[in-house]
């Protein structure tokens, strides 16, 4: 996890170059992308997704700021995942999917800053997926979703201990025998919604891989 946010945010090691932390992370996103591919026709068929089934999952994400004065700043965090597959499939041609509602508890969020790194937890009482209906071992989805973080000191520095969060996310379940594996691209906005003036904002792009397993209804 440790080389995974070093990768993904612009920290740097004695005696490594850091690079651009965007570039990194489409890099590696596009290597277990292709890694995933190639495993994928060795990998024996498991239920995916199901109207009435849940989704647990346990995950870990890092990358950092886009733009403007926060664009500096490094973000990982460490999640656990409970989804509830609303819907059977539905919708127009190959949007053809199932909507499932999660909620994540994120009981490790860093934010290194300039000066400082922050240390908090959050919690994200909702995210919407739309799961698209392959009929295979890989799945594609794109979800949107928000929740609140609580900081041990400012984010961003000189602003507020409680904060937002808001974004999207595209990503693809690798379907395996008894689990799954999730890799995603995801832009999470950070910001204190006016509890504290000013009020920059941090936004980040971020890669986020997760195991899981999809349980079916009985």
């Amino acid at each position: 996890m440790n080389f995974l946010y070093l990768l993904c945010t612009n920290t740097r090691v004695a005696g490594i170059k850091a690079f651009e932390g965007d570039a990194v992370v489409r890099r590696i996103f596009t290597l277990l992308v292709l890694g995933a591919f190639l495993i994928a026709p060795t990998a024996r068929a498991q239920a995916g997704p199901v109207e009435g089934g849940h989704e647990l999952q346990v995950w870990t994400g890092g990358g950092h700021g886009l733009s403007g004065s926060q664009s500096g700043d490094g973000v990982w965090n460490v999640g656990f995942r409970y989804g509830l597959i609303l819907t059977a499939p539905h919708g127009p041609g190959f949007l053809r999917g199932r909507l499932e509602y999660a909620i994540d508890a994120v009981p490790v969020f860093l934010v290194v800053q300039k000066t400082n790194t922050a240390y908090g937890v959050g919690i994200n009482p909702f995210a919407f997926k739309w799961a698209l209906d392959t009929r295979r071992s890989i799945v594609p989805y794109f979800e949107l979703g928000g929740g609140t973080l609580f900081t041990n000191t400012k984010v961003p520095e000189g602003t507020s201990h409680i904060n937002f969060t808001s974004g999207g996310a595209l990503g693809l379940h690798f379907l395996r025998s008894k689990h799954n594996i999730s890799t995603e691209l995801r832009y999470m906005h950070i910001s204190n919604a006016g509890l504290a003036t000013p009020n920059p904002g941090i936004n980040t792009i971020q890669f986020r891989i997760g195991f899981g397993l999809f349980s079916q209804k009985e």
